[in-house]
């Protein structure tokens, strides 16, 4: 699934050639995704100049003179800037045309993804509104994060999962970014301590840094705007390396089900 990595490393991807295009048509191909696809997305970005593509938390947002597209890539979905020409592929649902003869397709096979369109402040889109700050932003502090651990019982992985605390730290990224802190997943995100939470923050901003660098982590769908796949699957620590040995103690990584998702990590590097 497209990640918080996957996104950016699209939005940077695709931002040089969008930014100043304008839209000639938007065909909608197959609307049955998440959410079927409004007409409106059809008609309203038409004769439309791309101010900017940006991203807030797992949204690209293609910002226009009036308006703004947002695009949720769900669980297999993926966006490439391709010639006109080139003929639409099984489960190419949504397509942008631009001026200069290159199409921007959504290709998404499981339909889990959305397309919408907003000619207001784009963050207070009923999807964006409540979510919780960018994990790589200023705000994001461990002071931040203990506040909203207050009274929280529930396991850590699944509180710095929360998008309504941090997003994009989705399940590959919170059992990498526990495992370079030190925290066992299943520990109450009311009991750790303000200085091991400023350690998670350094360490869930170091592992996305270090993901969007190399494009994301590809383990069945994603690829990026260019079609190409991303490589940090090749660093992950812990995550998908259940019975091989630890990096750091070479103690059998473990893998249990936390809250219905496969959680890896060290019983003896993480406490």
């Amino acid at each position: 699934m497209p990640e918080l990595p996957e996104v950016e490393t699209t939005c940077r991807g695709l931002a040089p050639h969008l930014s100043g295009r304008r839209i000639e048509a938007v065909r909608i191909r197959d609307g049955r995704l998440r959410w079927p696809v409004a007409s409106q997305v059809a008609t309203q970005p038409c004769g439309q100049s791309i101010l900017s593509v940006t991203r807030r938390a797992k949204y690209l947002l293609i910002n226009l003179d009036n308006g703004t597209i947002i695009i949720h890539l769900g669980m297999s979905g993926s966006l490439r800037l391709i010639s006109g020409n080139e003929p639409p592929r099984t489960h190419d649902h949504v397509e942008i045309e631009l001026d200069n003869g290159l199409v921007l397709r959504l290709h998404d096979p499981r339909r889990f993804g959305s397309v919408h369109f907003t000619n207001v402040d784009p963050l207070r889109h009923r999807l964006l509104a409540a979510l919780g700050v960018e994990p790589l932003s200023e705000a994001f502090t461990a002071k931040r994060l203990k506040q909203h651990a207050v009274g929280r019982r529930i396991a850590v992985k699944n509180f710095i999962m929360d998008s309504k605390v941090v997003v994009g730290v989705g399940n590959i990224y919170a059992s990498e970014s526990l495992f370079l802190a030190g925290i066992h997943p299943t520990r109450p995100a009311q009991r750790i301590a303000l200085q091991r939470y400023e350690g998670l923050v350094a360490s869930i901003r170091e592992v996305l840094s270090k993901a969007i660098a190399q494009g994301g982590t590809t383990l069945r769908d994603f690829v990026n705007g260019a079609g190409e796949p991303g490589y940090f699957a090749q660093s992950l620590r812990v995550y998908g390396r259940a019975q091989r040995p630890c990096t750091i103690c070479s103690h059998p990584i473990t893998s249990r089900v936390v809250a219905q998702r496969n959680t890896f990590f060290c019983v003896h590097c993480q406490r």
